[in-house]
């Protein structure tokens, strides 16, 4: 990659990282509903103002089934479990647990396409629920029931875009990743909405609120997905899959820069164990399909 690759994937890493400071600091003043309706919707509206601007057409009639299941599999209910999670968990705890995607990524697509288990996926991915097991015995939080509660949220969601990831490649095989991106957006707002209605909040909302639900929406997710595509485009779908390794690192980051979270020994080892898992699991020598990891990693 050329420098000007690099540095869109370390900013794409960075973007998705702070998704979970963002979280962080919104879901316990605006409840998770809210918030992941007003990422969702803004982050769709953004999308579909860039379309309209760049002249893109975008299709949504023919699969409108579809994006209604890949906008709730993949978006609404993997971000809501994040965003519940995250009222217990820290930042730097979600974007790690966040990271066995691939993991459960492998699982589903051996289960239901039929993708080859090897041996040393199988290895991989024992390797990754120990690093989950050694994160959460280890972890800076008192080991209470309700932290296995929420980090079961967070492994929960992490399943969720498993599934979403393998369904995208199922169902949207040929479909122009624009219109994919800003359809699920959209969709993901329309199944949430009716949750949204019983909850909102009777808290004032300080400014700091407002401008991480801006971030979250229109940085992390809108940009985000424009950062993706353009290193799709430009460097290939492997290269760009090496931000599986940089996004829980950036999560990592922002927490203790803005949240003064704590860094122990244990969130260290879990945190290499599970990257060692993925790069086992991970076949960078092979060609992959891009729709598959679309969303994968954001939260």
């Amino acid at each position: 990659m050329k420098h000007k690759e690099i540095g869109v994937l370390f900013l794409l890493a960075s973007l998705w990282g702070a998704s979970f400071l963002f979280i962080r600091i919104c879901s316990p003043v605006l409840g998770p509903f809210l918030l992941i309706e007003l990422r969702v919707l803004i982050a769709g509206l953004v999308l579909l103002l860039y379309a309209y601007f760049t002249k893109r057409r975008l299709n949504f009639k023919e699969k409108w089934k579809e994006y209604l299941i890949v906008g709730a599999v993949n978006a609404a209910i993997p971000f809501t479990l994040i965003a519940t999670a995250t009222l217990t968990l820290n930042a730097s705890l979600a974007s790690i647990l966040n990271s066995t995607t691939p993991l459960f990524t492998a699982l589903v697509a051996w289960g239901w396409l039929k993708e080859k288990l090897t041996v040393k996926k199988v290895l991989g991915i024992i390797l990754g629920v120990s690093g989950v097991v050694v994160l959460l015995g280890w972890s800076p939080l008192p080991f209470s029931s309700q932290v296995i509660f929420s980090a079961s949220l967070s492994v929960l969601a992490a399943i969720s875009y498993a599934f979403g990831g393998v369904y995208v490649k199922r169902t949207f095989t040929g479909v122009d990743p624009l219109s994919l991106a800003t359809g699920q957006q959209l969709a993901a707002a329309l199944v949430l909405l009716p949750m949204v209605l019983f909850n909102i909040p009777a808290v004032p909302v300080s400014k700091v609120v407002v401008v991480s639900v801006i971030g979250l929406a229109v940085l992390c997710t809108a940009l985000a997905y424009l950062l993706y595509f353009y290193l799709i485009a430009a460097v290939g779908p492997t290269k760009t899959l090496t931000v599986t390794f940089l996004v829980p690192l950036f999560g990592v980051i922002w927490g203790i820069l803005f949240l003064k979270e704590n860094v122990t020994t244990g969130m260290v080892v879990g945190l290499l164990i599970i990257l060692s898992s993925i790069f086992m699991i991970s076949d960078f020598k092979m060609k992959s399909n891009a729709s598959v990891k679309i969303k994968q990693l954001e939260s």
